[in-house]
């Protein structure tokens, strides 16, 4: 497929900008054909009006109607065949697996969504009907739904050029809701994101859905994403990135006559705590374990267990020294872009040279210019609560163990923790039982628990939560991961006294849905 290096304003494609961008093959450093072209403010302003003229009518397709066309966009992205997974893995070192199973991951996501449009709960319907005999005062007939915000700005990840991309799992959300989605695509894979915005625009053409309902935007510049953003048609911005990206956009969208919810989820050193009982049964699979959760896709997921708490012991000692030897053993790999690289060895560089911190490990020297070698730092409790640096993500293969002098001490780190995705317990039933106030302490600082397991890794579900509070995000009520991050983009509106024929359909007596409601007080499909 010929790729066109232009944006897409609906169905229209459009290039009126002058400055022009070109994908960069991070492992050969070679520019890639085409030259793309950077979207003006302009043309950032009719996409997001077409998506406004698009709302009313798309909103207003059933379920069932919204529910095809998401299993249209995952038809149409295997269509694509080899033409996407090639330029995917030229677009980002990734390897072709990894490509494969993203993709079955982003199609699985659309049709999760379409499953959850079909069964209908999402709607949250609650009715409680009238009692017009009530004395003091009569109860009039309250019912409530949930309605799409309206037209969504999503940025598209660097590390996830599919499942968090033009088609990922914001765009999934809000497209379910019923919203229509401006994208705006990572630089990084601008050729893969054309070629997905595409299969969108087909699905949405075989689906009948109206023009405007989605919109791919390109470029590298800071004003092509503040366009989104500040355009007071917009009601949501969903991101996947850098706490610097997301805290800009955040204050943008407060900063508005209009502020706007921001789903901004932002990066996490994902703690992982090393219990006594652990220790002394497994040392050897546990550092295997850790280490290849840390060096997995270059350490490049928002999940990677970039922060090890473990108590100073006989058997610790034992651990780091497995742990260092795994990570010493492991083979460097291509990151996603040169300015990921660079960011990773300014990282790096500030922990070597932070007082008190010792480097324990290194993988193998590398040998490309975009390669990146995995890391061990050690510290004690003191010095990691006295230096904030300390507490900041460095995204890539890098840990930072910190040693604790006892269970106290260890549950005052903890308690010190700003917010994270997530948090991992590796340990005993036991040391559960005995360990019982850090889960509590952990309740309040991550959006997931994980125990005897490792963070790397989502799994797409109802009951995930991808999430956490600030600084991991800035809106620790919600998940940008499983069914429920539908309700980022939706809103609760509340209709009373209205006749039958006039209320939306699931919130009719004869529930012609067939949708599951709370029906004063009571859960069930009357």
């Amino acid at each position: 497929m010929q790729l066109s290096g232009l944006n897409y304003l609906g169905k229209t494609s459009s290039g009126n900008g002058l400055s022009t961008f070109s994908a960069v093959n991070p492992a050969s450093g070679q520019f890639m054909e085409p030259v793309f072209t950077e979207a003006t403010t302009e043309e950032v302003s009719s996409a997001v009006e077409l998506a406004e003229s698009a709302f009313l009518a798309y909103k207003n397709k059933t379920s069932a109607e919204k529910a095809d066309f998401l299993e249209a966009i995952a038809d149409e992205l295997l269509a694509l065949g080899d033409v996407l997974v090639e330029r995917a893995v030229a677009e980002t070192a990734l390897p072709q697996g990894r490509i494969v199973g993203e993709r079955g991951r982003t199609m699985n996501q659309l049709k999760l969504f379409a499953s959850v449009l079909r069964e209908g709960s999402w709607l949250d319907a609650r009715i409680d009907t009238a009692i017009p005999d009530r004395a003091p005062v009569p109860k009039p007939d309250i019912r409530q739904m949930q309605v799409a915000l309206g037209p969504v700005g999503i940025f598209g990840a660097s590390n996830f050029p599919l499942a968090f991309s033009v088609a990922g799992g914001d765009t999934a959300s809000a497209l379910a809701a019923g919203c229509p989605v401006v994208v705006k695509a990572h630089p990084l894979h601008p050729g893969t994101s054309e070629l997905v915005g595409r299969a969108i625009l087909a699905a949405a053409e075989k689906a009948g859905m109206p023009d405007g309902v989605f919109s791919l935007v390109q470029g590298p510049s800071v004003e092509v994403g503040m366009a989104i953003v500040t355009h007071p048609l917009i009601a949501a911005i969903g991101f996947t990135g850098s706490f610097r990206g997301g805290k800009a956009l955040f204050d943008a969208a407060n900063q508005r006559p209009v502020p706007i919810p921001v789903f901004a989820e932002m990066g996490s050193l994902n703690p992982v705590f090393v219990l006594p009982g652990a220790l002394a049964e497994r040392t050897p699979s546990i550092a295997e374990g850790l280490a290849g959760s840390l060096t997995l896709g270059v350490g490049q997921f928002c999940t990677n267990p970039g922060l090890l708490i473990v108590n100073k012991s006989q058997s610790s000692s034992t651990f780091l020294d497995a742990l260092a030897t795994s990570i010493g053993n492991s083979s460097p790999g291509t990151m996603l872009a040169s300015s990921i690289k660079s960011s990773f060895s300014v990282g790096v560089a500030a922990l070597q040279m932070a007082t008190n911190v010792d480097l324990l490990a290194s993988s193998a020297t590398t040998t490309g210019a975009n390669e990146a070698q995995a890391n061990l730092f050690a510290t004690n409790s003191g010095t990691f609560l006295e230096n904030p640096k300390l507490h900041e993500e460095v995204f890539g293969p890098a840990m930072l163990c910190v040693a604790t002098e006892d269970k106290s001490d260890m549950l005052r780190v903890a308690s010190h923790l700003e917010g994270h995705l997530t948090a991992t317990i590796l340990g005993t039933d036991q040391d559960l039982t005995e360990y019982a106030n850090l889960i509590t302490i952990l309740e309040r600082k991550v959006g997931r628990i994980i125990f005897n397991g490792y963070p790397t890794g989502v799994e797409v579900c109802h009951s995930m939560v991808h999430g956490g509070p600030y600084p991991a995000t800035t809106a620790p009520q919600s998940t940008s991961v499983g069914t429920a991050a539908i309700r980022r983009f939706t809103r609760p509106i509340c209709f009373q006294g209205f006749p039958d024929a006039a209320l939306p359909a699931a919130l009719q007596d004869s529930n012609p849905l067939g949708i599951w409601r709370m029906t004063n007080g009571e859960i069930g499909k009357s």
